[in-house]
């Protein structure tokens, strides 16, 4: 697999993620669909991308396993005044899956995974939000990977 599938795979945890909060949907239910109908297909014009799909079920398994601890920890990044429970749903799902890769994908250089959370932040918002996933999982890198950041 290429550094593209996982791409496509971090970009499906969060889409998957914010299903998950907004419908309610099991993760199983989540798997299935996602691996039979979204990934490397197209959807109503938009071709999806091959995904990593052992990538895409570790990190959103992670998240879902791990969440309270995630999110108590990305509260603690974020400014006060500013808990996670105000940020909008995308990018709470996006804040989770680099926070997790950031706590457990130790395979994963922290540049990486905060590269590719801003991408997948661009892709759906603007420089200021981009710029919020930058700054919390920087953040997050300097708890979890203190001595990678030397």
């Amino acid at each position: 697999m290429t550094l593209d599938h996982r791409s496509a795979a971090r970009l499906a945890v969060v889409q998957a993620l914010y299903q998950m909060e907004v419908s309610g949907k099991g993760i199983n239910e989540i798997f299935a669909e996602f691996e039979s109908h979204w990934i490397g297909r197209e959807i109503e014009g938009a071709q999806y991308k091959p995904a990593e799909v052992g990538f895409f079920r570790d990190v959103l398994q992670g998240v879902l396993t791990d969440q309270r601890a995630i999110d108590q920890q990305i509260d603690g990044a974020l400014s006060s005044g500013w808990p996670l429970a105000r940020i909008e749903a995308v990018m709470r799902a996006t804040l989770r899956a680099g926070a997790y890769e950031m706590r457990a994908r130790k395979d994963v250089p922290s540049r990486v995974v905060i590269k590719e959370y801003v991408d997948v932040a661009g892709a759906f918002f603007g420089p200021t939000e981009s710029g919020m996933v930058n700054a919390v999982l920087d953040k997050i890198a300097r708890e979890e990977r203190e001595q990678e950041l030397i």
